[in-house]
């Protein structure tokens, strides 16, 4: 089956031709004398530059050909410049090899370059495994906007788990990009899947994940994260330097800020929870850094400004869908970071709510109201 050719190869060998065609029209022009042969060489160099080596070697092997139609015309007519036009014809050949080498050695590393974004994608795809649609009470979706088409990629995370203590997340962001943060993501996101299930205390899970950060990474590297658990309908957050998630109510956006500041994961972060009771229909945007840092010409995007109206609408699905077209329209496709989002939306329970036995230092839970 035949390749088709892409834009740019289609673009570099009609721009060689262009060419081609030019230099023809000029020696019919000149009559016998071969005056432009020399400009032949420079056609497979231009497509050399967009297309791999048989668009070359084609686009070579017709500069060949007129480079010796025109020289025989003339050695046919005059002997003159007998050497002139067999440095010329040697020049365009010489061209030619040289530029389909080019175009065999652009082939391969475009070849190489799609297998690592490949093989990027798959190990992203393996730390950050699809959420919901439903974790208990909460509808969730997610979405994961990759800065750069290229193989480097980041260590945005995130996960959720419907656990004996209720739905638990985790969002979070690794310093850095490429393959030593998604190797430190999938640490925290492997710690996290086994104590979520074995902790109930929120900051007995933060004590766990930093020390596995700890081990795993230099002094200057660490984890930005937020921990989110809902239980009956009480929402408990423990923040660890990452950006404050945002509570969409009735119209109203209100940012989810900490207590207190606490610094990240590796850097033994002391916690302290924020709770809130949640409402039916109530939404929660999670995300990481690179929308906070959204920005064009100056202007951060204005996400809680915006948030009501792109994210209060239709599935949470279509919220992030929302959301994402205004930001690349925003920063006009232009992003310096990934970014991971994480929308939830509260259902509602039936049953009794009840409060994380953690906060009220009990050994269960107990039921308000």
């Amino acid at each position: 089956m035949k390749r088709p050719l892409l834009p740019e190869a289609r673009a570099g060998v009609g721009a060689a031709f262009v060419l081609l065609c030019l230099v023809l029209a000029a020696e019919l022009a000149d009559g016998t004398d071969a005056n432009y042969v020399g400009l032949l060489a420079a056609a497979p160099f231009l497509a050399a530059a967009f297309a791999s080596w048989p668009e070359v070697l084609a686009v070579g092997s017709a500069s060949t050909l007129l480079a010796v139609v025109f020289c025989s015309i003339e050695l046919m007519h005059t002997r003159e410049r007998t050497l002139v036009m067999m440095l010329n014809l040697g020049a365009v050949i010489l061209a030619a090899g040289i530029a389909s080498a080019v175009g065999a050695i652009r082939q391969r590393q475009i070849a190489r370059y799609a297998e690592l974004s490949k093989l990027a994608s798959v190990a992203q795809q393996a730390v950050l495994r699809p959420l919901g649609p439903q974790l208990g009470p909460l509808t969730i979706a997610a979405r994961y906007i990759s800065a750069s088409a290229a193989a480097d990629i980041g260590g945005d995370l995130y996960e959720a788990l419907d656990t004996p203590y209720g739905v638990r997340m985790i969002i979070g962001d690794v310093r850095g990009k490429g393959l030593d943060a998604v190797r430190l993501a999938s640490i925290v996101l492997g710690s996290y899947r086994h104590v979520a299930f074995e902790r109930a205390d929120l900051r007995a899970i933060v004590a766990d994940l930093d020390r596995a950060v700890a081990r795993s990474v230099g002094d200057e590297d660490f984890v930005t994260a937020a921990l989110i658990e809902e239980r009956g309908g009480t929402l408990t957050i423990v923040n660890c330097g990452h950006p404050a998630p945002l509570l969409l109510r009735r119209g109203q956006v209100i940012p989810l800020d900490p207590p207190s500041n606490a610094p990240p994961l590796g850097f033994m972060p002391v916690v302290k929870p924020r709770v809130e009771r949640l409402e039916p229909g109530d939404r929660l945007l999670f995300f990481t850094d690179g929308l906070a840092e959204a920005r064009r010409d100056g202007q951060f995007f204005p996400t809680a400004e915006r948030a009501q109206r792109l994210l209060g609408h239709g599935t949470v699905g279509d919220g992030l869908a929302s959301l994402e077209s205004a930001l690349l329209e925003w920063v006009r496709g232009r992003l310096d970071d990934d970014i991971a989002l994480v929308l939830v939306e509260y259902q509602g329970v039936k049953a009794p709510a009840t409060v994380p036995s953690w906060e009220i230092g009990g050994a269960g839970a107990t039921a308000v109201g």
